[in-house]
């Protein structure tokens, strides 16, 4: 059994690091853990505010320009699941503000620049992680906590919910929350199915398992374009954008920091700014 075990979550890994999980949704609604979320620092995008010339350098440093400020965030959150409602389910949270929300999932790749760039750029993101993906080096990840970013939960081996019991699907979710609570010190409040798919029993056993909402995404990051759900092949207010850690096997000889920046260039283009999706939800 133990061997069966093994052999199964080493298949998993291995799926991850060659597929990731691209597939698009169907249109609906081991180290010293880092410190709680709560009291690591916020990362904002850079503004021209005091201190914008050293700002103005580290985007040079990657070729970028600094992103306007992100409007303050909302007095009440727009997104809340209310006591004994279903967890909400969102690919965009309702605002007029021409901001847009980060998330990278799995974590096969572990590029140290991109931990540099994160560090220089202080663009916010939420990263939504797997075991299968992470668990030789949970300790990659925990300067990336340090720095402010979310922690969420991407399931413990990335199967395709839909096809598993309501049992099955609640030890993927809970049992993901427990690593990254014993990892980083706080419980994710955020839940990504792989793949996108989900169903009635992927919200009742979220909800179980101590999540707010079910975050799924309108624009997917590829290797040099994103991919866009509406036809109008456009970024709107309040979108939440899909990405992956990934590296040069899986993006034609590209790194992880080059399709960042990218995309990074994408939403400067269309005049957007990046907020931080958990003070939205």
């Amino acid at each position: 059994m133990k061997k069966t075990i093994a052999l199964r979550a080493a298949l998993t890994a291995a799926a991850l690091l060659v597929t990731g999980c691209t597939a698009e949704r169907p249109a609906a609604p081991a180290t010293t853990p880092a410190p709680p979320a709560s009291s690591a620092p916020r990362p904002t995008a850079v503004t021209g505010a005091p201190g914008a010339p050293a700002a103005a350098a580290a985007y040079r440093r990657w070729g970028l320009k600094p992103f306007a400020a992100p409007p303050a965030p909302p007095a009440v959150k727009p997104v809340v699941r209310r006591p004994g409602e279903p967890v909400p389910v969102i690919s965009d949270i309702p605002t007029r503000e021409k901001i847009v929300f980060i998330t990278i999932d799995d974590g096969a790749e572990k590029d140290p620049g991109f931990v540099t760039m994160m560090r220089d750029l202080e663009v916010p993101f939420t990263m939504f992680l797997t075991d299968a993906a992470v668990r030789a080096d949970y300790g990659y990840f925990s300067p990336l906590v340090a720095q402010g970013h979310g922690v969420a939960n991407h399931t413990l081996t990335h199967p395709d919910l839909r096809s598993l019991s309501p049992e099955a699907q609640r030890r993927e979710i809970c049992g993901q929350q427990e690593r990254l609570k014993e990892r980083y010190g706080t419980t994710p409040r955020l839940f990504r199915p792989p793949y996108g798919n989900w169903n009635e029993a992927t919200r009742t056993a979220a909800g179980a398992c101590g999540v707010d909402a079910i975050v799924l995404w309108r624009e997917s990051m590829q290797i040099r374009n994103m991919r866009y759900q509406r036809g109008d092949r456009k970024l709107h207010p309040g979108d939440i954008v899909l990405a992956h850690f990934r590296g040069p096997s899986e993006l034609k000889g590209r790194t992880m920091t080059e399709m960042t920046a990218t995309m990074l260039r994408r939403i400067q283009e269309q005049g957007f700014t990046v907020a931080r999706l958990e003070d939205y939800v």
